[in-house]
């Protein structure tokens, strides 16, 4: 029976991160070949909007009116609808325009994101209620996730229509949005996770909002922390938006034309998300050893190496520094999103743990993710796209040394805690 639900969950986090996996490398890509390179951010950009409110908003529907399995469907058939409309629009327009594919995509981004927090949740309520220790139990299921979205990223790569690979071609929405149905199939089955209504019924809108966890920047060190931690998540999606076109950009320039990373950037991506899951399993060890300032330090070198090595690489001989800044991804991801994410538990009191965890991810993949997508596209736009000899590398030069003052700043001006240092409250 307990290895059944395990199994069960397994398949739910391939699914639910095959949906992302199938457009979010190389969505950029596509949208460049179709005359949309400068506006590649705000769609990247729109993803950070929508996780400010929406993931809140549909933790409440679960919480009062619709249990969160079925909650998690309806979010991915109505995100699964979108996609497949986005492709029918692309396959019958004459001239894409940005009004109509942009708006699709809204929707299907707006019903997509609640979904991360959503299927977490339905694991754990599931794990819980079968008696299973969520804190031992959920890591090796939700590594299957980064599985899922490794072998969509691969698929959209390898296949291929009339000789167009997917990674290319609407048709990477559409791959989406069919895995959108699936999903929204697959959780009709799952075991029922109830509504908590009567638990959270004297909650205030303050409380079911997470506001009160804003009185963490009360305490200095939190407070330059999530500073810092918004800082750094402007880094989260710029290799995710631009990576893509970066590297097919080399298929122009005729000494790199052929080679095999030029022809398939979405499996050379995806060595970032093999490495992702090798960096969730150092992350123990990392924390023991080092604590929590130097592993975030860690975190933001390896992002200046990251983009470092994009500067410098290409597709032929310098290919072995794209593998590289791929495998530092893990560490640079890792090391911030999940030991931040440790670091405010720890830090915090049972009272506003939850309110403060979604606080970290509003500065981090909500406000500075935003800034730093819309914020990369014009570096990009002035340097490649609005330029008559496009510099790739010295935009990606810029995001080094954005990185590397990060790093140094927060050096200097955050004190990690003592072990007997009081909570905050």
């Amino acid at each position: 029976m307990l290895k059944s639900i395990k199994f069960r969950l397994i398949v739910m986090n391939i699914l639910q991160w095959a949906v992302w996996g199938s457009y979010l490398t190389s969505m950029g890509s596509y949208l460049a070949s179709v005359g949309l390179a400068t506006r590649i951010g705000l769609f990247y950009a729109l993803q950070g909007i929508v996780s400010i409110f929406m993931p809140t908003i549909m933790g409440i529907v679960a919480d009062k009116w619709i249990p969160a399995q079925k909650l998690l469907g309806l979010c991915h058939g109505i995100s699964g609808a979108a996609m497949v409309a986005a492709t029918m629009y692309c396959m019958n327009a004459e001239a894409i325009a940005f009004g109509p594919l942009f708006g699709l995509y809204f929707i299907g981004a707006a019903f997509y994101m609640p979904t991360i927090a959503l299927s977490n949740s339905v694991a754990y309520n599931i794990l819980e209620s079968s008696g299973m220790d969520t804190v031992k139990t959920f890591p090796p299921i939700r590594v299957f996730g980064t599985v899922g979205f490794i072998l969509a990223m691969l698929f959209v790569n390898f296949v291929s229509v009339d000789g167009v690979q997917f990674q290319n071609s609407e048709y990477q929405f559409l791959t989406s949005g069919v895995l959108g149905f699936l999903m929204f199939a697959y959780c009709f089955t799952l075991p029922n996770c109830p509504c908590k209504s009567d638990q959270n019924s004297n909650q205030s809108l303050a409380d079911r909002f997470g506001l009160k966890a804003f009185a963490l920047f009360k305490d200095r060190q939190m407070a330059i922390f999530l500073v810092f931690s918004m800082l750094l998540g402007v880094a989260l999606q710029i290799t995710n938006s631009f990576a893509n076109p970066y590297i097919q950009h080399f298929q122009e320039v005729p000494a790199f034309a052929d080679s095999w990373g030029a022809q398939n950037a979405n499996a050379l991506i995806s060595i970032s998300q093999v490495s992702e899951t090798l960096g969730i399993l150092l992350i123990p060890i990392a924390m023991k050893l080092f604590g929590i300032k130097r592993v975030m330090l860690i975190a933001m070198f390896a992002w200046v190496l990251r983009f470092g090595l994009f500067g410098a690489g290409d597709t032929g001989s310098g290919v072995w520094m794209l593998i590289v800044s791929m495998l530092v991804y893990g560490v640079a991801f890792d090391f911030f999103n999940i030991s931040g994410s440790l670091y405010v538990n720890q830090r915090t009191t049972s009272a506003i743990q939850n309110s403060a965890q979604g606080l970290f991810m509003l500065m981090t993949n909500g406000i500075g993710a935003t800034i730093g997508t819309l914020s990369a596209q014009a570096v990009i736009n002035h340097f490649v796209y609005n330029s008559d000899n496009p510099d790739w590398s010295t935009a990606w030069y810029i995001f080094a040394g954005y990185a590397l003052v990060v790093a140094i700043l927060f050096m200097i001006l955050f004190k990690a805690p003592g072990q007997n240092e009081a909570k905050v409250a």
